[in-house]
């Protein structure tokens, strides 16, 4: 069950609002501030593929590593380094988490989660997507997003370098304020993936091939 909760908090499965919740509060931006926003939507939508070292800390203290792999638009693969039995493939409108200890597949859709925002085809921090917090510093910027009309889905605060602007990790909360932080390592932009790493086959289906590529 841990390891379900563990999926949970990093994918912030979907809670449903009343139609009458309070829209999100955008942030209060200065012209400078909009001028940076305005960078980090045209860096994020150039960023295609990304490869890199992660190290994960979830709600509870506990720290796993491994490799991440991002392919926009809709596709990513956290491969936990052993002995986590833990496997997380998005792809296909859906992200899959893996636990190979509990012989368990758990799938929820990709529009659900929070990570979604940072998957989409074309980025836009406007609109549809609410900047809940901004901030610019010397050594970072991060900013908050949530989904405008479901902001119960989770936030997202992603974090970047300054210069040269560089995604370096995100944090996700989900409704119950349940935080995990993931920071990336090593990080390489661009390149090509084999598709297969973003294909999930399932083990326990007939003719499973199991979840290595």
């Amino acid at each position: 069950m841990k390891h379900l909760l563990l999926l949970a908090v990093l994918l912030s499965a979907t809670f449903v609002l009343p139609a009458a919740a309070q829209a999100p509060r955008a942030a209060v931006l200065s012209d400078a501030d909009q001028a940076e926003l305005a960078h980090v939507q045209a860096y994020l939508n150039g960023l295609r593929t990304l490869k890199a070292r992660f190290v994960q800390t979830g709600p509870g203290g506990k720290v796993s590593t491994g490799t991440a792999w991002l392919e926009r638009p809709g596709r990513m693969r956290f491969e936990y380094d052993k002995p986590s039995p833990l496997l997380l493939v998005a792809g296909h409108g859906t992200v899959v988490f893996r636990d190979n200890q509990l012989d368990q597949t758990s799938t929820i859709p990709l529009s659900q989660t929070p990570l979604g925002l940072l998957l989409a085809d074309t980025i836009v921090l406007t609109g549809p997507v609410t900047v809940t917090a901004f901030e610019r510093l010397p050594s970072a910027v991060e900013l908050t997003l949530v989904r405008t009309a479901t902001p119960g889905d989770g936030s997202l605060t992603l974090m970047l370098n300054p210069n040269p602007l560089t995604l370096v990790g995100w944090s996700v909360v989900d409704a119950q304020g349940r935080q995990t932080n993931l920071r990336l390592t090593d990080v390489t932009q661009g390149g090509a993936f084999d598709e297969k790493l973003f294909t999930f086959n399932d083990p326990d289906a007939p003719g499973g091939a199991g979840n290595t590529p």
